[in-house]
């Protein structure tokens, strides 16, 4: 059964625009547990833009769900973790200038720094996870470090979806799909698990949340958008009831239209 883990980091930019002590975080994943979410998700970044280092120990603490860490592969942030050890901790290109995380961690180039923080992880209990775009050598690079779960990266699976006019049946938004589904069927042949995230809202998650073997999504900032007008917890309620929904009804595969590829 598909999962989802709802991502806070906004609740804590909103805190931080005004430099105070609300809306506090650990709420906010207080109400998403209640509204069914199946993990919380924050990133702790260098510059401290939005969750803070004391956000990850109170959420350590009082989360009863599974908490996911994302952070880049510095020997600050590995610490950190393997201090707190959260249930899982996902390694993410991460940059100053950047809005958000954009694009896929890029795990050849790096495979021996990211292999070590990998085995620190797993030397005390941590699920590894690896943020990637849908490419197959780094499919295969995330496989040779150790990694046990990859996220694809939506991205341009989400901004074609828009750019298209929302025609989910647009080639250029099947096209992109079919990317994540192979992406998808090699991670799960590493023996790895398919997760996804990263620019998903209440009208593009379905045609990804029915792609085969696909086990969470991470979601974030549509999720915490709709919470202005309908309340947290029923924004993670509406959002688990689309992703459960859409994994009731069998997808066909390749997509009309679109040729099968093979590795």
């Amino acid at each position: 059964m598909i999962e989802l883990g709802v991502n806070i980091d906004h609740v804590a930019t909103i805190r931080q625009a005004r430099k105070t002590y609300e809306p506090e975080p650990a709420w906010a994943a207080v109400e998403a547990h209640l509204g069914g979410a199946d993990g919380i998700t924050v990133h702790l970044r260098e510059d401290r833009r939005h969750i803070q280092d004391a956000d990850v120990e109170k959420l350590r603490t009082l989360t009863q769900i599974k908490l996911n860490l994302e952070m880049a592969a510095t020997d600050e942030m590995v610490e950190i973790a393997c201090k707190l050890r959260p249930e899982m901790a996902m390694l993410v290109p991460e940059g100053r200038h950047e809005v958000t995380t954009e694009g896929g961690l890029d795990i050849v180039a790096q495979e021996a720094k990211l292999k070590r923080a990998i085995k620190r992880f797993s030397a005390v209990g941590i699920v590894s996870s690896v943020f990637i775009d849908a490419e197959l050598d780094q499919i295969d690079a995330a496989a040779r470090i150790g990694a046990r779960v990859c996220e694809i990266h939506t991205g341009p699976y989400a901004h074609a979806f828009h750019h298209k006019g929302r025609d989910a049946e647009s080639p250029a938004v099947l096209a992109e799909l079919d990317k994540i589904r192979i992406a998808g069927e090699a991670i799960r042949s590493h023996g790895m698990r398919f997760n996804a995230g990263h620019a998903l809202n209440y009208f593009n998650v379905q045609p990804v949340a029915r792609l085969p073997g696909i086990r969470e999504l991470h979601i974030g900032h549509a999720i915490v958008s709709r919470a202005v007008f309908v309340g947290l917890r029923e924004a993670v309620r509406e959002m688990k009831r689309l992703m459960r929904e859409a994994q009731a009804h069998e997808p066909l595969y390749p997509p009309p239209n679109l040729p099968s590829t093979s590795r």
